[in-house]
Order: C-alpha cells, then structure tokens, then sequence
C-alpha cells in the first residue's frame, strides 16, 4: 500500500505532482490547515503532512496522527510545529533551511536600495501629484562602508551582491574565521568597530539572547553619523523605540524594516518617521522562493517515506530509521559533548576534532559529526540543525576531522571532542552507559562521571580545601537545589572542576556571589536540551 501524505496548506501543483511521480498518495487540501476540527478528523489517514505556515501542527493534532511519521514544513520556520510532542511520538519534523537564501538576501539588498534613495516617500510624494525633486537628496552605495552583522549563509550572499555595487563590506561574526572572511571578500571586525564605520548596517543573524537588541540604545550612540539601518532577520535584533529617537535626532539616516519585535507591526514607533521603509516580513516571499521550497518539501517526503533517507531533519539526524534506534543515545551525547564547548566558547573557532573510540567507531559516524557540530552551532543559530549544522560550519572556515580508534581504557566506547581556537583547545569526552543515559567522563582531561540535566553549573578552580562548601552552601542559601554533584581534579594542589546538576536555572546573582569569593576561574551556567 503506497504511503499517504496530506497537504493541509498552499503547495504548487508541481510539488503535489513530484508526490504522485514518486508513487505517494497525495492528498491536496489547501485550506484544510486553517480548520483545526477537519484537520483533527482527518489526520489518522495518512503517513506524512506537508505544511506552510497556516497548519498549526500541535500536541492535539499529534495524539491524533495514530499513523503520522513525519511532518515537513515548506520554509525554514517551524513555530507552527510541537516539535517535543512530535519527538515523543516518534515523528519526524524536517525544514527546507535554504531555500530561501537568496530571496531574503535579494529584499536586503532591495530595502537598501530604497533607503538610501527614499524610494517609497518620492513615489508616494510623486503620485500625490507633487514635485519635490529638492526633497529627496539620497546618497550612493558605491565605495560606500556595508557592515554586515552575521556573515553566515545569506550574510555571505549579501556580502557578494555588495561587491558587484563597488560597496567595501566588513563583517562582525563571532563565528567568522580570518580564512572564511578572505574567502568571501570581507574585513572581520569586531560590533564596535563596525558600528563606527559603516555606511549601511545589515544584520543577518537569528534571534537569540545574545542577538536579542543587538542594535540598541548604546549601540546607537556609536554608530556613524548618517548611518542607515536594515533588518531583514529576525524582529527584536533592534530596539526599535531607540532607533526612531536616532532617526529623529539626526544621528540615524534612515531605516528600512522587514521585520519587528511584534508581529503583524500594526504599529511601531518607527511607523511614519522620514526615510523609514517598512514591508511586512516579505523576505522569503518570492515565486521562485515559495517554489523551491515547495519542491523540496516534496522530495524530502518522499525520499523518507519510501527509502528511510532523512534530510533536513529537525528532531533527529541524517540516518535511517533502523540505524535510529541503535543510534539515539549516542546521537544525544554527541548535540551534549557540542553544546557543552558550544556554550563555554566565545572566540572564533577554527577547528573542531571528533574521536570515536571502540564499539561506536561501527556506527554512522557522519551523523553522530553532524550533531556534534550542531549542538555547537546550536548555541548561537537556533535554526541549526543536524544536516545544516556542517554546512553553516563550512561556510565559517571551520575544519571538521574524524579520528577513530580501537576500544582503549575502561569504557566499551566513548567520543571525545576537541574545539580549537586561537587562544586555546577546549576538549570533552563521554560515553552511553548501559542504561541508555548519556554520561560526561572527562573535561580537559580530568576524568569524572557526571549525569547530564537540563539545568548545570560548571567551575574551575585551583585545588584547596573549602570549594565543595562553598557550592553547597551558596546553592542552598539560595533556593538552588542539587540533583549531581561531580568533582573532579588533575592532581593534588593544581587544576580541580566541579559539574552540578541543578533543578532549576541558577539565578544571575547567585553566579555573581561565586564569582565574587576570587576561589573560581570560571562559573558557567549551561543548559542542555535533555527532552
């Protein structure tokens, strides 16, 4: 019996027709996801549900899919999906990532172009039956300064759309290595100096708590005189209240919006300010884009569906389903080893080296990479997954090598990571015990067992007698209750780490109390995706 697929949102007919091409048995109702009980009546049919925007695909509609194994979402964004829920039922939720690269690096390049010759209020003005050529003085991007914030895949494509306009491009991206940056024709500068220099500011990376008004007040009050501004990414990279007082202060040029904190922008403080250019998030709404993703969408399905091929998945690795079983665990412990050094890295990394030791040398390797690499990448692109995960580090110069070895030492098998940087080696290793729970067994070479939970609390220190006390104590003074508590030190009198699993995140100002004791070189607090 060919497998059964539902499309519940606006697909094109060729997607649909790749769907039958392939043998699948496709159903086309286009409006069905914004009727949430035709929906919920008819999902129990069918194996796989093609989706855009409108379908809500929730815990609901999930206990429902009594035959559901996957869910695919024509587009990158995926807040219309449960993923948890979908992970706990056993069902796949996969994304097109790129395919809408070059429509939304193609609207930046548009939204700069309107700015700075203040398009939109000329047109407006003209077709008012005006003629205020005076008006409307704009500036040329040619020799222009265009600092791009978030030079990853459609940063980059900005990047080289800038180069044909005879912009000069630099960049800030932590993630950005010197060799990827000569690669792609752009200076790497650190977010102060590009604020002090650029001409254009365009921000291309996801919204994060590092990202989140990246674009603020402070950073206003240094950018150049001038400056105008563009947001294609993600809404809240910009305090926007902040930018309309620089915008009518003088100190900004001007702003072009794709996005915004609140969404649908029915107002902003940046609504009808001069040389402001709003579009309602159109970044990835072009034909060629909406098209491309359709038919992605359709290939991954089917590729799942009738061979077990996983591509673009979110939820769990490029492998097959009978390697999945086998692997689960172990996939888990390499997104733990990468979101560990993910989180304790802030420099540039060039350099990531994975070691499989004994039994797990036997298994897919490629995509135990993938989630090491993405649990890393996690820390700073959400978006990331474990497919795109190698190829945002490619883009970023970073190099990926694989060493595998004979069982050594007491473990049947364990991986080890190494991230390196230009100032230093960051290393973890673990394992999977017999219980199928992921364990830390080492950190920068001193051994420990520790259990992994959601909430953790890394220090270093130097050696001495007091350390555990202190912790302790701190944690209870506080509220912070202790579920693990793992130590572990190179030798007597020198380098000693201590690994706590706590139930809840620690507060900012019980990190703050540790710190300020001077026993600690680090105290970091880490979180981990355990679900």
């Amino acid at each position: 019996m060919a497998p059964r697929v539902l499309v519940s949102d606006k697909l094109s007919d060729t997607a649909v027709q790749i769907f039958r091409d392939r043998g699948i048995d496709v159903t086309f109702l286009p409006d069905l996801g914004k009727d949430k009980e035709a929906l919920l009546a008819a999902i129990p049919e069918f194996d796989g549900l093609a989706i855009r925007s409108a379908t809500k695909v929730t815990a609901k509609l999930l206990d429902a899919a009594t035959n559901l194994k996957i869910v695919a979402r024509a587009g990158i964004g995926v807040d219309n999906v449960d993923i948890p829920a979908a992970s706990k039922k056993g069902v796949i939720v996969m994304n097109t990532p790129f395919g809408n690269s070059i429509t939304t690096a193609e609207h930046a390049i548009a939204m700069m172009f309107a700015v700075a010759r203040q398009i939109p209020e000329a047109d407006a003005s003209t077709q008012a039956g005006k003629w205020e050529k005076s008006r409307f003085m704009g500036v040329e991007l040619t020799a222009k300064t265009l600092g791009v914030i978030g030079a990853g895949n459609i940063g980059s494509i900005v990047c080289d759309r800038a180069h044909g306009l005879k912009m000069k491009v630099i960049a800030f991206d932590p993630f950005l290595s010197e060799e990827r940056a000569h690669q792609i024709g752009v200076q790497k500068v650190e977010l102060d100096e590009l604020l002090a220099r650029a001409d254009f500011i365009t921000l291309h990376v996801p919204l994060t708590d590092k990202t989140r008004s990246i674009i603020s007040k402070e950073a206003l009050t240094k950018v150049k005189k001038g400056v105008r501004i563009i947001n294609c990414a993600r809404g809240g990279l910009i305090d926007e209240a902040a930018l309309a007082e620089a915008i009518k202060s003088g100190h900004v040029a001007g702003a072009a919006l794709d996005v915004f904190e609140v969404e649908p922008a029915t107002d902003s403080p940046l609504f009808g300010l001069p040389n402001v250019v709003c579009t309602p998030h159109l970044g990835a709404s072009t034909t060629e884009a909406q098209e491309n993703v359709a038919l992605q969408v359709a290939e991954q399905m089917s590729d799942y569906l009738l061979t077990g091929a996983v591509t673009n998945a979110l939820n769990m690795p490029s492998v097959t389903a009978e390697e999945a079983a086998v692997m689960g665990p172990w996939v888990k412990l390499a997104t733990h080893l990468g979101a560990f050094v993910g989180q304790m890295t802030d420099e540039p990394i060039k350099a990531i080296n994975i070691l499989y030791n004994g039994s797990v040398t036997t298994m897919n390797t490629a995509a135990l990479n993938a989630a090491a690499v993405a649990g890393i990448m996690k820390v700073v692109n959400p978006d990331v997954n474990m497919v795109s995960a190698p190829i945002v580090a490619k883009e970023r110069g970073i190099n990926i090598s694989t060493t595998t070895q004979e069982k050594s030492g007491v473990f049947d098998a364990y991986i080890k990571l190494t991230v390196v940087t230009e100032e230093r080696e960051r290393s973890i290793a673990g394992t999977v015990f017999s219980d199928g729970k992921p364990r830390f067994i080492q950190i920068k070479g001193i051994t420990i067992d520790a259990e992994i939970g959601q909430h953790m609390l890394y220090t270093t220190n130097e050696d001495v007698p007091g350390i555990i006390g202190l912790l302790g104590q701190t944690m209870g003074e506080n509220g912070v209750n202790i579920a693990n508590f793992t130590l572990g030190r190179s030798e007597r009198g020198r380098d000693a780490i201590a690994l706590l699993y706590v139930d809840d995140a620690i507060p900012a100002p019980v990190l703050a109390k540790l710190r300020s004791t001077g026993l600690f070189q680090q105290v970091k607090p880490l979180e981990f995706d355990v679900a």
